[in-house]
């Protein structure tokens, strides 16, 4: 009667089909959770750009009002992005090679800051500008 039980093959076809259904969920689950996490990422990395862009933005308008110090106020740029800076800063005056010691010219430094939803990203650049008269020519 046992031998009977053992070569009785009735119902192999059922638990191998299960054990393919739970195969198969296994990795439907892994690829959903895979999917998921990707797009997380690309979220993230697109709020952390639009961050970049704004300060890259309040950066050149920093650059344009040059020699004016003035701070920048919070301004939106773009549909959920901010930019401000404290404003260009004057460091130093500074020769050039090329240019006799009549000129000068002057170093800023800009920071920048721009923010989109909870990323904030800084951009920081010193930039020469001149030339000016140095005040040493004779008449």
């Amino acid at each position: 009667m046992e031998g009977d039980i053992l070569r009785n093959k009735n119902g192999v076809a059922l638990v191998i089909a299960l054990i393919m259904l739970l195969l198969l969920t296994f990795i439907g689950i892994s690829a959903i959770s895979t999917t998921t996490f990707e797009t997380n990422i690309v979220g993230n990395e697109r709020v952390g750009t639009d961050a970049f862009y704004a300060s890259e933005a309040i950066f050149q308008v920093g650059l344009n009002q040059l020699p004016d110090t003035t701070a920048i106020a919070r301004r939106k740029i773009g549909k959920d992005s901010y930019g401000w800076s404290g404003g260009p800063k004057y460091k130093e005056s500074l020769q050039r090679a090329g240019y006799d010691s009549s000129w000068a010219f002057k170093r800023y430094q800009i920071n920048a800051t721009g923010g989109s939803f909870s990323a904030t990203k800084e951009v920081e650049a010193q930039v020469s500008y001149g030339p000016f008269s140095a005040g040493t020519q004779y008449n």
